[in-house]
């Protein structure tokens, strides 16, 4: 199983496209196909439970497990693992915090205990901690050079500082060693979106959702978000939120669910229901970034003087967290770029994220403020360098356009 689509595939076992996903939803979630957005921002999905989480309920079998043998370092390790899992489910980057200390006495304990090695590097990239994650992933992977999940996790780290090619290899060897894992096919699947074979991306991740047990509600619940987020780049809104419904029936109130619906409402034209979901969305993930993505939608309603405040109150969130590594400055710079008017600031800004990592996305950012600037020979060289990776994504694609003046075929993907 190759991962560029231009190669063949080996003889492993077929991928096959989810396609039941077009009916048999519960009435209590809401879709495109509804003549009425929700009344309230909380209702776009099944009430939301007081029952305990999977990752809340793995937490406190954890801490049963570590409480009867404290000096466990792998059972510590598996608590950390615990606390990932809350991170995923809530955006919160406190619980990768508590993994991380949880990880740090384990470490103290055994600091060989490859597990939690492993988790550590884990608990890294979910703080957004790229650079050290990717080097302890080195480390890692020369002790255990045969351990798939070694190479997923330095994958993350690459593609997240933009090493597309290292990620290319490492999933390479994920498949190669695991064939046809979970793991290993979501992985994949985000390289074949960032490489542009939108239908490729979806059918591996219609495959992992496939080999997912049914009682793995929040893993399940992610790849449907994942599989929304692809019908979202290539167009195709309905699916999308039908998608995105299915996860939140899931796991009612799941943030990413929550603003792929959004998305998907905005592109049917529903332009209220969309600002009712990144309502709901920034309420149960109050992060700046979810803030600036409220201001926004109030602006095609013509609710300008509502917007403002929450643009003031995103600017002081975004600037207070701008220099951590776990920041916003990719919304910051647009809403210099577009709304503030402050196009010095973005340059400034787009070039310490460019330098610190490298993606398309980083690049797009550089290549805006470039041309912002005046600096329009710069700002097509970053544009055609994103372009290069084979990138589809419409706002991107949008930006190049504009950029380079629809001289390049690669911005008319």
């Amino acid at each position: 199983m190759n991962l560029r689509k231009n190669r063949l595939l080996s003889s492993v076992a077929p991928i096959v496209l989810v396609t039941t996903f077009a009916s048999g939803f519960s009435t209590s979630s809401w879709s495109l196909a509804h003549s009425n957005p929700p009344a309230q921002p909380g209702s776009v999905s099944a009430p939301r439970s007081n029952a305990p989480t999977p990752a809340q309920r793995l937490i406190a079998e954890r801490q049963r497990i570590v409480a009867a043998a404290p000096n466990d370092a792998t059972a510590l390790s598996e608590l950390a693992m615990a606390f990932a899992k809350r991170g995923r489910e809530t955006a919160d980057p406190s619980h990768y915090e508590k993994g991380l200390e949880v990880i740090s006495t384990a470490l103290e304990i055994d600091p060989t205990n490859l597990d939690a090695r492993r988790n550590e590097v884990w608990l890294l990239l979910g703080l957004h901690d790229f650079e050290t994650a990717l080097s302890k992933a080195r480390t890692l992977n020369e002790i255990i050079p045969d351990d798939p999940m070694v190479y997923g996790l330095l994958a993350d780290a690459q593609v997240e500082l933009g090493d597309y090619a290292g990620a290319e290899e490492s999933v390479q060897w994920m498949l190669d060693l695991r064939p046809a894992s979970v793991p290993a096919l979501t992985r994949g699947a985000h390289l074949r979106e960032l490489f542009g074979d939108l239908d490729g991306a979806i059918m591996w991740m219609s495959d992992a959702l496939d080999r997912v047990e049914l009682a793995q509600t929040e893993d399940r619940a992610w790849i449907l978000t994942q599989l929304s987020h692809l019908e979202n780049q290539r167009g195709n809104s309905r699916a999308a939120a039908e998608l995105a419904n299915a996860a939140l029936e899931l796991f009612p109130d799941y943030h990413y669910a929550l603003a792929e619906l959004a998305k998907a409402s905005a592109s049917e034209g529903d332009l209220e229901g969309a600002l009712e979901l990144w309502q709901r969305h920034y309420a149960v993930s109050p992060h700046p970034e979810n803030l600036y993505r409220v201001a926004e939608a109030l602006m095609p309603l013509d609710r300008r003087e509502e917007a403002q405040p929450l643009y003031a109150e995103f600017e002081r969130q975004a600037l207070a967290e701008s220099a951590s590594i776990d920041n916003a400055n990719g919304e910051l710079i647009s809403y210099w770029l577009a709304t503030a008017n402050l196009p010095l600031e973005a340059l400034e800004l787009a070039t310490r994220e460019v330098e610190r990592r490298r993606t398309v996305y980083a690049l797009d950012w550089y290549a805006r403020a470039l041309h912002a600037n005046g600096r329009h020979g710069e700002a097509e060289e970053a544009i055609e360098e994103a372009l290069a990776v084979g990138t589809v994504d419409p706002a991107i694609l949008a930006n190049a356009r504009s950029i380079l003046g629809g001289e390049s075929e690669a911005a008319t993907r």
